[in-house]
């Protein structure tokens, strides 16, 4: 098993470990802060970028939400990403901190690192609005599962 320690990450190194390993999704505009995993070596093996929640109704100034964890394969690297980004936005002063999975995801990393389910939502046809066009990417008519840091 691969020892892991947590290391700073820039956002620009963290979302261009994202353009690299991500099978879904493309990195976020921006964040809050960003933190990273290593192996012993000193390998990045994981990054988690937290920032605003994307929803509007959500975005209160006490809450932050996980925009993107990604690595490499390593073994209990995500987990370890949620935890670390657990505690630091609450000790930053957050009181709440949010994320998402889309249906194929199990969260089992998640609920190791004690989140909870609070919602699940339905597929929607696409983010679209005559007063704020989008652009397609491919993610829009999948159900998705909103969790909650404990």
């Amino acid at each position: 098993m691969t020892s892991l320690h947590l290391v700073p990450v820039s956002f620009a190194y963290a979302a261009g470990f994202v353009d690299t390993w991500h099978r879904t999704h493309k990195r976020p505009p921006g964040c809050k802060f960003c933190v990273g995993v290593a192996d012993h070596d000193g390998v990045l093996r994981g990054v988690a970028i937290v920032g605003r929640p994307v929803s509007r109704m959500l975005d209160n100034g006490a809450t932050l939400e996980v925009a993107r964890t990604t690595t490499d394969g390593t073994r209990n690297a995500n987990s370890m990403l949620y935890g670390a980004v657990t505690r630091a936005t609450f000790a930053l002063g957050y009181s709440r901190l949010i994320t998402y999975t889309q249906r194929p995801e199990s969260g089992a990393s998640l609920r190791a690192s004690g989140w909870r389910v609070i919602a699940e939502r339905p597929a929607r046809p696409g983010w679209t609005r005559p007063s704020r066009p989008r652009v397609v990417l491919g993610t829009e008519a999948i159900p998705r599962t909103l969790w909650e840091a404990t």
